[in-house]
C-alpha cells in the first residue's frame, strides 16, 4: 500500500436512534477501510467542544453541541488508502438531499441537520479528531488477511 491515512468516522445520534450502526458501519468495511479503533460513547459538552472548536462562534455551533450529545454515537478510525477521500465519497454530500444514490446520505438522510455519519474532510483535522476521540492505546494496528487483494 503507498499512502496509509487515516480518518475519523462518527456514526452520529439519528442514525444510532434509527438502528443505521451496522449498514453504516459495513460501507466502510466493504470499501476496503479497516476499522483501527471503534468505541460507543455518549458525547459529552467537553468532547463535542474540543471535537467543534473549528466552528466556534458560527450561528449553527450551540445547535450543533446540543445534538451531537443528546444520544450514544458511534466514533471510529479507519484506515487504507486515501482514507479521508474515501470515507468522504461514501458519506456523500452535507446536504442529503443532494447526495448521490449509494452514499451513506443519499441512501438513508433526510435532512441537513440530521445527516447520520460525520467524516473527517482533512488529512490534518482526521488527527485532531482522532486524537479527541482515542488515546494512542487505543487504536489496533492489524492486517487484514485481504490486505494483498486490495492494494498492489
Amino acid at each position: 500500500m503507498s499512502v496509509n491515512e487515516r480518518s475519523f468516522i462518527m456514526v452520529k445520534p439519528d442514525a444510532v436512534q434509527r438502528g443505521l450502526i451496522g449498514q453504516i458501519l459495513s460501507r466502510f468495511e466493504s470499501s476496503g477501510l479497516k476499522i483501527i479503533a471503534m468505541k460507543f460513547i455518549n458525547v459529552t459538552n467537553e468532547l463535542a467542544e474540543n471535537h467543534y472548536a473549528i466552528h466556534k462562534g458560527k450561528p449553527f455551533y450551540d445547535k450543533l453541541v446540543k445534538f451531537i450529545t443528546s444520544s450514544p454515537v458511534v466514533s471510529l478510525v479507519v484506515e487504507g488508502l486515501n482514507a479521508v477521500n474515501v470515507g468522504r465519497k461514501l458519506v456523500g454530500a452535507t446536504d442529503p438531499f443532494n447526495s448521490n444514490p449509494g452514499t451513506i446520505r443519499g441512501d438513508f438522510g433526510l435532512d441537513i441537520g440530521r445527516n447520520l455519519v460525520h467524516a473527517s474532510d482533512s488529512v490534518e483535522n482526521a488527527k485532531i479528531e482522532i486524537n479527541v476521540y482515542f488515546s494512542d492505546e487505543e487504536i489496533i494496528n492489524w492486517e487484514p488477511i485481504n490486505e494483498q487483494w486490495l492494494y498492489e
